[in-house]
């Protein structure tokens, strides 16, 4: 028997305690019928076991699938530690589950892009580790910038008009896509604003995570005013 208000599909996200962004814009980005359930986990050196909790939590609510609102590309080895993250949540409860990281590699795969230019909360350092991340998986990054938030709690208090200022100081002109890497940094309100005004796909942690979840589920709503990802594929 189907969940009456999610009756086309039931998501278990997984967010950290901190980050006050994933939940609001996947709850923004719900088509009629797509219930979100929410669990937060703790990140710290025993990440993967209070992932597992929360996974093992959100299962007695019988989702479609797990989404984790995590973005590791600033990491060594970060998107290796997510991955074996979504293994294990999905062998401990049979569901299929999606991350941010990889699901914004399936979205510019979806899109055909190649190069894109990235955008992030992170310092230099941090991007150059974002970078690596990316031309690990065959995708060349054209420009990156950053906004160098003093620490992963106050990302999300990044006022809208900064966040905006950071993708217009993208050189992104040889991009075939401009991406954003962190699901804490709020973007989803300037999405289309920012692809009017550089021309090209936006690609969020957030949007790309529901994005895949939605489509690999079989929900193919074509949701407007949330970018062209979204709407188009």
């Amino acid at each position: 028997m189907r969940d009456t208000i999610g009756n086309r599909g039931i998501y278990g996200v997984l967010v950290p305690y901190f980050n006050t962004v994933v939940e609001p814009e996947l709850a923004a980005l719900q088509p009629s019928g797509v219930s979100n359930q929410t669990a937060r986990f703790l990140l710290d050196a025993d990440v993967l076991d209070h992932v597992n909790a929360a996974a093992d939590g959100l299962a007695s609510c019988n989702p479609d699938a797990l989404l984790v609102g995590l973005a590791t590309e600033s990491i060594p080895g970060g998107l290796e530690l997510l991955a074996q993250a979504a293994a294990d949540a999905g062998k401990r409860t049979g569901r299929p589950v999606f991350t941010a990281s990889h699901a914004t590699h399936a979205a510019l795969a979806a899109i055909g892009a190649k190069s894109i230019a990235v955008a992030t909360p992170f310092d230099d350092s941090s991007n150059q580790v974002v970078q690596q991340s990316f031309a690990a998986v065959g995708i060349a990054v054209t420009d990156i910038a950053g906004l160098a938030c003093p620490d992963i709690a106050t990302i999300g208090s990044t006022p809208r008009d900064q966040v905006v200022a950071l993708f217009r100081s993208l050189r992104c002109a040889d991009a075939d896509a401009v991406v954003q890497v962190g699901t804490g940094l709020p973007t989803l309100a300037d999405i289309e604003a920012i692809e009017a005004q550089s021309g090209k796909i936006v690609v969020t942690s957030n949007t790309a995570l529901y994005w895949q979840a939605l489509r690999s589920c079989g929900v193919d709503d074509r949701l407007k005013g949330s970018g062209r990802l979204l709407r188009e594929y």
